[in-house]
């Protein structure tokens, strides 16, 4: 049996669950610009919420509105798109993963994830 054509990494969870546990790191990190989660984590992390910033980039009302669809969390929307988005200045590689100490219970690798721009959050953009 081969593994050809599974993206992404299963956390042990179902489909819904570990989908519920993206959306809420991700608007963990968008609320807090850094966070501690497993190296794991961070990694499939990173790949869905770099997608997420490109589409605030971009600007518009469809795009705000795949964003709250895709967060589930207006606030954190509007955050990424009003505040976040306008301060990054680089075309990709807009998150850093830079590793920490093991965790004490079970010593499972952990990683702190962060912008790699310095984000200003009390701007906003004016218009």
């Amino acid at each position: 049996m081969h593994r050809h054509g599974y993206k992404g990494r299963k956390f042990g969870r179902e489909t819904d669950q570990r989908r519920a546990l993206l959306r809420g790191l991700e608007c963990s990190l968008i609320k807090y610009q850094s966070i501690t989660v497993t190296t794991a984590r961070a990694k499939e992390m990173r790949r869905e919420t770099e997608k997420l910033i490109t589409l605030a980039k971009k600007g518009g009302l469809a795009n705000r509105r795949l964003l709250i669809a895709r967060l589930d969390d207006i606030e954190s929307a509007d955050l990424l798109i009003d505040v976040i988005a306008p301060q990054i200045k680089r075309d990709s590689g807009y998150l850093r993963i830079e590793k920490a100490e093991n965790r004490v219970g079970d010593n499972s690798e952990m990683s702190t994830i962060s912008f790699v721009d310095p984000i200003d959050l009390t701007k906003k953009e004016s218009k």
